[in-house]
Formats: structure tokens, sequence, C-alpha cells
């Protein structure tokens, strides 16, 4: 994935399109929005950083979990399998971008009839009803660039539903494909690239 911040305008409708697809719970947010202020005064201007997982080729996450439950999956996509995570956290902790969460078991119920009979699509298993001590909850959640999207041949929903098109996705292996034109670009660059994750979300200035 690529953003391009010049384009981003801050009105975080990739965090409510994530929200609304992945139905994730109160507290639980895969794809935010960091507002920073660059410059010195008076010439401070704000940047908009959208920060989803960066799907790492050298994911810290998936070298402490005790149980195997994170892993890198064929696509390159760092998954977490809900039905072997033990809810340690350790994976939280080792991420150096915040991008995970913690499911708690909170709930959208008292503002949202029939929140909890819905089917989450994430990882594309239906996991059903919301219930205490059955996964997702109790468990960590992430972004997983949408794979049951992905499978049905369809963008991330942050991708598709981005006002200002600052989101590009595709196949970076493929020299001809939008994103590696772009993470070609000079303007190009990724986060705390000095954690040595190699992440796979690319920046442009």
């Amino acid at each position: 994935m690529v953003i391009d911040l010049q384009k981003c305008v801050g009105c975080d409708s990739c965090t409510v399109a994530c929200k609304a697809e992945n139905r994730t719970p109160p507290g639980v947010s895969y794809n935010v929005v960091i507002e920073e202020e660059v410059g010195e005064f008076p010439n401070v201007r704000r940047v908009n950083i959208p920060r989803p997982c960066m799907q790492c080729d050298e994911p810290s996450c998936v070298s402490v979990c005790p149980v195997n439950a994170t892993y890198k999956n064929e696509d390159g996509i760092v998954v977490i399998d809900a039905d072997r995570c033990i809810g340690c956290r350790y994976c939280i902790t080792a991420c150096p971008y915040g991008a995970r969460s913690f499911d708690f078991g909170e709930s959208y119920a008292d503002e949202m009839q029939g929140y909890n009979d819905v089917q989450s699509p994430e990882w594309g298993v239906a996991r059903g009803a919301r219930e205490s001590y059955k996964p997702p909850v109790g468990t960590v959640r992430k972004c997983s660039f949408c794979m049951h999207r992905l499978e049905r041949g369809e963008e991330p929903a942050c991708v598709e539903t981005c006002i200002g098109d600052a989101r590009y996705f595709g196949d970076l292996s493929d020299p001809e494909s939008k994103v590696s034109k772009l993470v070609a670009d000079e303007r190009s660059f990724r986060l705390k690239e000095e954690a040595g994750t190699s992440p796979r979300v690319w920046y442009l200035r």
C-alpha cells in the first residue's frame, strides 16, 4: 500500500470504513489518522498520517508470539489466528507502530440494534455473534488489508473509500504496477525504517 500524504485531508473516512467493514468493537480501530505539526513557528503546517498495519516483511510481532498465532501468509500479509491467540499481548508491545489492539469484549449493542448478531468477515471467516471468552473477544486484532475483500478481487475498504484518492494498493513485485512506480518516486519513504521491520506500507511526502 502507498499513501500520498499530500492528498490526505484528514477526513477519517478510512477509519470509519474500516470499522464498518470489519465490525470492530469500541476501542479497536485498525486504521487511524495521526495528526502531526511540522515546521517552526510561524511556518507551521499540519500533516495527516494514516496508519494501518504495516504488514512488515520482518515483523517483530511474529517473533514474540509464544503460540505462533501471528504469522505472515503467502501473500505477505501478517495474519492473526484468533483461535490460537491466547491474549498475552506480547505482540502489542513488540509492534513499533501501535497497530494492534486487544478485544476486551466491549460492544456497540446499546447504540446499534443487532450489533452483536452480525458476523464479522475478518480473515474470510465468519466469526458469528460476539460472546465472552470466544474469539475474537479476548484476542489481539489488527488490520489485515481486508483479506476477505482481496479474495473477492476488491480493494481494502480504506482504499476504496478514500475521498482524496490518497491510497494505492497493488502488487509491489510487478514493476509495471502503480504502487511499484510510486515507491520508486523520490518522495517515497517508510515509517520507522530504523526498527528493521521492512514495512510494506509506503508514504509519499
